[in-house]
């Protein structure tokens, strides 16, 4: 039999036992709830659950944005042994229908800026039986509002979970299609803080959190969930508003977190903005993940508010980030080296370790690993490989152990017989003072030969000139990595997690 363990104890009960119950766990636009307050919330909310006739590992889908009632729903699910399914509330209904169809959840949880989404959800989702929105409007017995809700008595007692037991579900973020669920048992969020948070942050109780990625997403959920909560430290969440480099200055400014998470494209908007040198000034470390910071981001963000950014890449599919920069070992544009309890390769196509320098495909493995796709097992065996996760991304390692990030396989280019990796050139071209963002994409010509092109987002009100850009490329890459044509343009298509849609480019 296994020890006896439940994350959302973990992350509440335990502080509120240990005398801790009046720390400040979440400040949500100037308000604040302790410890003791988030969990007699949570415990109504698992209540609740039981009350609609939740039960143990039946799966409770949320289309939520970050919230004190997100929290709520995520670690009150997980309190009776159910599995939460955090979905990206941004996507229509019918996108979300599907997600919940997919997941078999008789329940899911809406916020109520997001209701409109509600009837599409519903027809995508037959076995659907409950819907509770997080405002006070119901529709005659469709939906339930978040009062009616609360008022449910059911059960509010811990179910006896193990850390093998089912915990939750997390979509993939969708930069190569459709979204699967990754499931994660309730012990993947401790593993996550043992490792990262603990040795590369050094969290501790005093620590204010504060991250610019979504809950629903791997990454903002141990940012702004399991990371501050495995701690007793504060969670500063942002809950409607979308994030732009004034607001997050704003926030900043006012709730002086310590510990900064951000993305690669936002790290790029914030140098852009122009804000106060001081802005971060109660800053400790930002950290990255989602796509690869480039060294000319880095180098501008740290010059500009004197904060280091500790790069990293983590998954769905791992939790968290599992290979990074830290304090001690730290080289900009790279990934960094792996997280202590985790251990990386960079394998051929057979499999087997190449030298230094040489590309390969990244595997990782540790025990936070999720521990399949649901319904998906082919694709499950080939990216879960024994105790190795086929990550699906290029990389090289030099020979002190700092890995560089070339691109996902599927987006590498092969040019005149050599290989292109699409990071290594976006990372010159973003280096050129005129360019904020870029995406290389191949695409073939009139005589069917693959071409690299480049989607460019200008930064400020610079005029970004092709010849001025060629020549700049032909200064710092070979000739067959140089873009052949420049696009101009406003946005890029990105998951809600900051990842380029590459595919949705090269259609």
């Amino acid at each position: 039999m296994h020890d006896q363990f439940n994350a959302s104890e973990w992350m509440l009960d335990r502080h509120v036992a240990a005398g801790d119950g009046q720390r400040v766990a979440v400040r949500c636009e100037g308000e604040s709830l302790t410890y003791e307050e988030l969990q007699g919330l949570v415990s109504r909310t698992a209540g609740a659950l039981r009350a609609i006739g939740v039960r143990s590992e039946e799966r409770v889908a949320m289309a939520m944005l970050d919230s004190v009632e997100f929290i709520s729903v995520f670690l009150g699910a997980m309190r009776i042994g159910a599995v939460p399914v955090p979905m990206n509330p941004l996507l229509p209904g019918r996108d979300l229908g599907v997600i919940v169809a997919d997941s078999r959840a008789r329940v899911v949880v809406v916020s109520d800026e997001k209701s409109a989404a509600i009837g599409e959800l519903k027809s995508g989702a037959p076995e659907l039986e409950h819907v509770v929105t997080t405002g006070n409007r119901g529709d005659s017995g469709a939906t339930m509002s978040w009062a009616a809700f609360q008022e449910g008595e059911g059960d509010q007692s811990l179910y006896p979970t193990s850390a093998e037991s089912p915990g939750f579900w997390l979509c993939t973020s969708g930069s190569t299609g459709h979204p699967k669920l990754a499931m994660h048992r309730h012990g993947d969020l401790r593993v996550t803080y043992d490792t990262y948070a603990r040795n590369v942050l050094e969290v501790n109780s005093d620590d204010r959190f504060f991250s610019v990625g979504p809950m629903f997403h791997a990454y903002g959920l141990g940012n702004s969930i399991s990371f501050p909560f495995a701690v007793g430290a504060t969670s500063i969440i942002e809950s409607t508003r979308p994030p732009t480099p004034q607001l997050v200055a704003d926030i900043v400014t006012t709730e002086k977190p310590t510990l900064f998470f951000c993305i690669p494209t936002f790290y790029a908007a914030l140098n852009a903005a122009s804000l106060p040198a001081d802005t971060f000034a109660s800053v400790r470390w930002g950290a990255s993940a989602a796509e690869q910071l480039p060294a000319e981001t880095f180098l501008r963000f740290e010059e500009n508010y004197g904060v280091t950014i500790l790069d990293g890449i983590g998954s769905t599919e791992m939790l968290h980030i599992y290979m990074s920069n830290s304090a001690e070992h730290r080289l900009p544009g790279t990934s960094g080296v792996p997280v202590p309890g985790y251990e990386v390769r960079v394998a051929d196509e057979a499999g087997s370790d190449v030298a230094a320098g040489e590309p390969g495909q990244l595997l990782v493995r540790g025990d936070s690993t999720a521990t399949g796709y649901w319904c998906r097992s082919e694709t499950s065996r080939s990216t879960f490989v024994g105790e190795w996760l086929h990550t699906g991304d290029l990389y090289t390692r030099t020979d002190d152990g700092f890995h560089t990030y070339l691109g996902r396989i599927d987006d590498m280019l092969r040019v005149g017989g050599e290989w292109v990796s699409p990071a290594e050139v976006e990372g010159v071209l973003i280096s050129h003072p005129g360019v904020l963002e870029a995406a290389v994409v191949g695409e073939r010509d009139e005589s069917d030969i693959l071409r690299p092109i480049a989607y460019l987002i200008p930064a400020g009100e610079s005029q970004l000139d092709p010849e001025e850009l060629t020549q700049f490329c032909r200064e710092r890459l070979a000739g067959y990595k140089r873009p052949k044509r420049f696009e101009i343009v406003a946005e890029l298509p990105k998951t809600a997690t900051g990842k380029i849609q590459r595919y949705k480019l090269r259609a």
